[in-house]
């Protein structure tokens, strides 16, 4: 990890995940799953996790949009879009409440969600 990625990583408030990201960490995660079927078990998963609120679910932006209250506050996208049948892409926008950065604290979250959502769904090791 270079300085620049350093950088972002602990002087922002905001992370993201891509399909080609520089942390493999937030390089999209796929499931073999339909995408109304992972849209429905992430939000149950998001709805029984303490300190988070589900505030809107749009089955058809395949979309979730979360109130995260941990030990910092932070707002979360969902967006689950399905590529080929049983393949589909999570992907998380994170954006912490209250300062300008966050020393990392979204990009982690963003990686323990996914952690989370492996006993959940199966993942997919690699997409061709």
């Amino acid at each position: 990890m270079g300085f620049k990625e350093t950088f972002n990583k602990y002087f922002n408030n905001h992370s993201e995940t891509l399909e080609k990201h520089w942390d493999p960490n937030l390089r999209s995660k796929y499931y073999k799953t339909t995408k109304d079927k992972a849209l429905d078990v992430v939000t149950q998963y998001f709805k029984r996790k303490p300190g988070c609120e589900v505030m809107a679910t749009s089955k058809d932006h395949g979309e979730i949009t979360i109130n995260f209250k941990g030990k910092r506050k932070a707002f979360v996208i969902v967006t689950i879009i399905m590529v080929r049948p049983l393949q589909t892409a999570v992907d998380f926008s994170v954006t912490t409440e209250g300062s300008l950065f966050d020393l990392g604290f979204s990009h982690n979250l963003i990686t323990k969600f996914y952690q989370e959502l492996k006993s959940e769904m199966t993942p997919l090791d690699r997409v061709n």
